[in-house]
């Protein structure tokens, strides 16, 4: 399977602009023969720790942007792993949709939201893409090995992380290493290929250097987008060899 990972600046509340976004790079993954692309955390219409923003995002996402995007991409060929805050009343979830021909296939809720008033989700599902079985972990779930392992023990070989490290510049410095050795621990604690995608750039008074590399089991970065810098980490992962 043949998987981008994308590093690019956060969008926030502009379905149009985001939708074209996405558009544009499932065009491109298109030509470049990518199986899966997938995208920083809650990148449809923005991330936040504002209870009112997130439920106002999460609205929007379940009311009608979703369904826009999927309209806008049922016919490109790659699968798209992408975030949103969704309502499901009365909670509100950050989750991961995976969606195939403009089809939602699936979804993920982040187990372990660090959001005020988002639920965690309880569910783990994998998902098989040209032969490789991939299940998702969100951002704040990779300080959690027993999130990682929920995966791997479905006999996973991926597990993506849609992030999000705009934080205050002195939170973003904590983190400018940290993200990439938890990210090293849960392949190396799984067996499996890890995936990340990150935002990255300054924004109101927020920084994120950006954390997207794709990790083998061994714990070795295969690949990376620079820090800073936007652009896609690109691997062909192994199918699974049957005997």
């Amino acid at each position: 399977m043949r998987i981008a990972a994308i590093q690019c600046p956060a969008m926030a509340d502009d379905v149009s602009a985001t939708c074209e976004t996405i558009v544009q790079r499932l065009r491109w993954a298109d030509t470049e023969a990518i199986d899966l692309i997938h995208l920083p955390e809650a990148f449809l219409l923005g991330h936040s720790y504002d209870p009112d923003m997130i439920r106002s995002r999460a609205s929007a996402a379940t009311d009608y942007a979703l369904a826009e995007l999927c309209r806008q991409v049922a016919s490109f060929r790659a699968t798209l792993v992408v975030g949103a805050f969704e309502m499901q009343h009365p909670d509100v979830f950050n989750s991961a949709f995976v969606v195939e021909r403009g089809r939602i296939a699936g979804r993920y809720a982040k187990a372990y939201p660090n959001e005020p008033g988002v639920t965690g989700g309880s569910d783990f599902p994998t998902f098989l893409k040209a032969g490789v079985r991939y299940g998702i972990n969100i951002c704040n779930d990779a300080n959690h090995a027993d999130a990682a392992g929920k995966v791997a023990r479905q006999n996973a070989d991926l597990i993506l992380y849609p992030l999000n490290n705009m934080l205050s510049p002195e939170t973003a410095e904590r983190w400018r290493e940290k993200s990439l050795v938890n990210l090293v621990d849960r392949a190396r604690q799984t067996n499996c290929w890890v995936a990340s995608s990150d935002v990255t750039g300054r924004a109101g008074g927020l920084l994120s250097y950006g954390c997207t590399a794709i990790v083998a089991p061994s714990g070795e970065v295969v690949a990376r987008v620079p820090e800073l810098s936007g652009g896609a980490a690109i691997y062909d992962l192994p199918g699974r060899q049957l005997s």
